[in-house]
């Protein structure tokens, strides 16, 4: 069973019918302002140089020695 052309008509104009069209433009311009801030997060996180993982066993001595 394959989606006909009159199928996905009918779901689209039932989502405009439902949420109606300036809904549907605002949700689209939200959805491009977070893709942007992603992109623009992603790249600032590659100018930023990565610190040297913790040795995390170290700090499980020091606590179990404390206590």
């Amino acid at each position: 069973m394959s989606i006909g052309f009159w199928q996905i008509a009918i779901v689209v104009i039932l989502v405009v019918l439902l949420f109606g069209r300036g809904k549907i433009s605002s949700l689209m311009g939200d959805v491009a302002k977070g893709i942007k801030s992603f992109k623009k997060g992603m790249s600032s996180s590659d100018s930023i140089e990565d610190n040297p993982p913790k040795d995390v066993s170290e700090e499980n001595k020091d606590s179990k020695d404390s206590n």
